[in-house]
C-alpha cells in the first residue's frame, strides 16, 4: 500500500503540500563523497545538488538551465530515484518517492519516466524496436496480450514512427528516429511526469525542432508534465512554462517564462541570456562575459557561490549565503542585490 505524504502547505516541519502540483521538491540535496586513497574515508563532498526547492503544476513544463556540471541531470535522476538523495523531499502526486519500499516503487515507476540525452547509447543494440518500446509495458502488464501489438503500433504512430519499424534494430535508424524511439518507450507506459534530460542536444538543428514539436504535441494529447533540462535557452523559451536557473548545485532564480526572459534579475541569469543569438541583424546584444573559472563543487567559495565571477559583487556576497526571495509575484531570486525587496516584507 502506497501512503501519501503529509499535505499541509503551512507546515513548519518540512512537510510538503499537494494540490494541483504534480511534483514538489523541497530542500533537495545530493552530495558525493570525495574519499582518501588510504582509508577510503570521505575527506570532503561534491555538492552536486545543494538545497534546491521547486514545484511543477500538472500539464506544464519547467525548464532547467545552467552550465555543465551545475547539477541539472543529478536533480532529474534524484527525482526519479535513479540515485538516492542525501537529504530533502521529492513528492510526486502526494507521495514521497524516496520513502517507498521496493515493491511500491516498482508500482510507481510507469508514472515517472525519463528521456535520455544520448539516443545512441540509451537503446539496446540487441533488441528490435518493438521489444524496446513494449518491454516495460509487458513487465508491468499494462495492456492485455491480445491488445498489445495494436497498442505499440498506436504509440509508434503517435511518435512519428511506422508499425513496420518494429522488427528493425536501432542501428538502422537516424539520430532523430532513435530519439523518437526513446520517446515512444517512455510514452508507452502512460506516464504522468517525464524528465527530458537534454533530449535534443545530440541532434541536428533541423531535427531538434521536430522533436520539440513532437514533445509539445504529446504533452497536449497525453496531458503530460515535463521537467525539461537543456543548455539551449532558445529551446527552453519555446517549450517551457516556468524556468529555473542553476549555478553550482543551487537554484539561483525561478519564474514563469515571460518574466524571466523579459527581465532576468540574477547577474548569472543576465550573463546566460546575453549569449542568446538574435535573428535581427540590426539588433546587437550586449554580451556579458563572465570572468574567472567555475569554482570546484567540492570546495565552493564561501557566501554566494557566484561572487568570484560576479561584476556586481559586494562585501556581503563573500561571507553570507543569499536567501531565495520572491521579488515579484512568482519570481524568486537568490541574490544580495535584492535583500530587503521581498514581497513578504
Amino acid at each position: 500500500m502506497i501512503e501519501r505524504a503529509s499535505i499541509n502547505d503551512n507546515s513548519t516541519n518540512g512537510e510538503i503540500g499537494f494540490d494541483d502540483e504534480v511534483l514538489k521538491v523541497k530542500n533537495l540535496k545530493k552530495y558525493y563523497p570525495v574519499t582518501s586513497n588510504v582509508f577510503m574515508k570521505a575527506k570532503s563532498y561534491v555538492k552536486a545538488v545543494d538545497d534546491v526547492s521547486f514545484s511543477i503544476k500538472k500539464g506544464t513544463t519547467m525548464g532547467l538551465v545552467g552550465e555543465s556540471g551545475c547539477g541539472k541531470t543529478t536533480i532529474g535522476k534524484t527525482i526519479l530515484r535513479l540515485t538516492d538523495k542525501t537529504d530533502g523531499q521529492v513528492v510526486f502526486q502526494g507521495i514521497d518517492i524516496h520513502e517507498l519500499n521496493r515493491k511500491d516503487l516498482r508500482k510507481m515507476r510507469p508514472k515517472i519516466q525519463i528521456i535520455f540525452q544520448d539516443p545512441y547509447s540509451s537503446l539496446s543494440p540487441r533488441m528490435p524496436v518493438g521489444e524496446i518500446i513494449g518491454e516495460a509495458v509487458k513487465d508491468n502488464k499494462l495492456i492485455p496480450k491480445e491488445e498489445f501489438d495494436e497498442y505499440i503500433s498506436k504509440v509508434m504512430i503517435d511518435c512519428g514512427l511506422q508499425p513496420y519499424h518494429k522488427s528493425r534494430y536501432p542501428h538502422e535508424f537516424s539520430g532523430g528516429q532513435r530519439q523518437r524511439i526513446c520517446i515512444a518507450r517512455a510514452i508507452a507506459l502512460n506516464p504522468d511526469f517525464i524528465v527530458c534530460d537534454e533530449p535534443v542536444s545530440a541532434l541536428d538543428v533541423s531535427v531538434q525542432a521536430q522533436i520539440i514539436n513532437l514533445l509539445m504535441e504529446l504533452q497536449e494529447k497525453y496531458d503530460l508534465t515535463y521537467l525539461f533540462i537543456s543548455h539551449d535557452l532558445s529551446v527552453v523559451e519555446h517549450i517551457s512554462d516556468n524556468v529555473g536557473v542553476m549555478y553550482l548545485g543551487n537554484l539561483v532564480e525561478y519564474s514563469d517564462k515571460e518574466s524571466i526572459f523579459s527581465e532576468p534579475l540574477h547577474p548569472y541569469t543576465k550573463a546566460l541570456f546575453s549569449a542568446i543569438p538574435v535573428s535581427d541583424p540590426d539588433v546587437r546584444n550586449e554580451r556579458i562575459i563572465l570572468e574567472g573559472n567555475i569554482p570546484s563543487p567540492s570546495n565552493p567559495p564561501s557566501g554566494c557561490k557566484f561572487h568570484t565571477r560576479c561584476r556586481e559583487c559586494m562585501d556581503i556576497c563573500k561571507t553570507q549565503i543569499p536567501e531565495m526571495l520572491e521579488v515579484k509575484k512568482g519570481h524568486t531570486v537568490a541574490c544580495h542585490l535584492y535583500t530587503g525587496k521581498s514581497l513578504k516584507e
